[in-house]
């Protein structure tokens, strides 16, 4: 399992090449060796991401794609992430007409042909958890439909520690149920300042990450993901701490 960073977190430092260009040695130069493409600016094609990534001794392992062209541009999507040698295709979020028991079940529809050919072009198609799956209605969470519509190597599952947290949900036995789907997780932590609830970089809030990660050890893992969508300080300081405090429990 190799620890990796999720650029949404420096997302304001990726809109343009050349920002782009030194958000990639910067997160290089912490120690990262893998990163997630995520809410970067139009003008950072796949083949300048992929030159830039090499440049840098970074490897691209998985995306969030735009829902409309995962499911009307599946084609060239897949061919996109050839060029940047990514074979993890992310949804970053459930669109909201979905996210109730009488349309969860058009998300299979909408999006099993795109799963399929995302499949047999040797890749994956990946589902990012917030909170509201966790939502029960009639004793079924949302997430069930999905985990039910969709075989493991049709649809993985990116899940997202912190919103597992939020939701009330046992992360580690959820990673115990998702054991075969999530190649790629998210690590963000989940603290308390002031009173009022924060995301925070690795171990340095109050989730149990030496138990998180060790129930990882026992699942598909490839790649865990340092992210953290709200900070309380400079981003890149956000991404070294979390980078450090993983060494320090030997996960680089």
């Amino acid at each position: 399992m190799k620890t990796g960073a999720q650029l949404y977190t420096v997302r304001l430092f990726t809109q343009t090449v050349p920002d782009f260009r030194e958000t990639m040695r910067r997160v290089a130069e912490i120690g990262y060796e893998t990163v997630q493409m995520s809410a970067t600016g139009s003008g950072i094609t796949p083949q300048t991401a992929r030159e830039i990534a090499d440049e840098m001794g970074l490897k691209i392992v998985l995306t969030h794609s735009d829902i409309n062209r995962i499911r009307k541009d599946t084609e060239q999507l897949i061919r996109d992430h050839e060029v940047m040698g990514c074979k993890y295709i992310g949804i970053g979020s459930m669109p909201e007409k979905y996210r109730n028991p009488d349309w969860i079940r058009r998300f299979a529809v909408d999006f099993k042909e795109p799963a399929r050919m995302i499949k047999e072009a040797g890749m994956r198609l990946m589902y990012h958890n917030h909170a509201f799956e966790f939502e029960k209605t009639g004793g079924t969470y949302l997430m069930d439909y999905l985990l039910d519509a969709f075989a493991p190597d049709e649809l993985g599952i990116t899940l997202d520690t912190y919103w597992v947290q939020t939701a009330g949900g046992d992360v580690c036995q959820w990673i115990e149920r998702l054991a075969d789907r999530i190649p790629c997780v998210h690590l963000k932590d989940r603290g308390i300042v002031n009173g009022q609830e924060v995301m925070a970089p690795v171990m340095e809030g109050n989730m149990n990450f030496p138990a998180i990660l060790e129930a990882l050890k026992k699942t598909d893992c490839e790649y865990a993901l340092v992210e953290q969508d709200t900070c309380l300080e400079n981003p890149f300081v956000c991404l070294e701490k979390s980078w450090r405090n993983l060494a320090e429990l030997g996960y680089r």
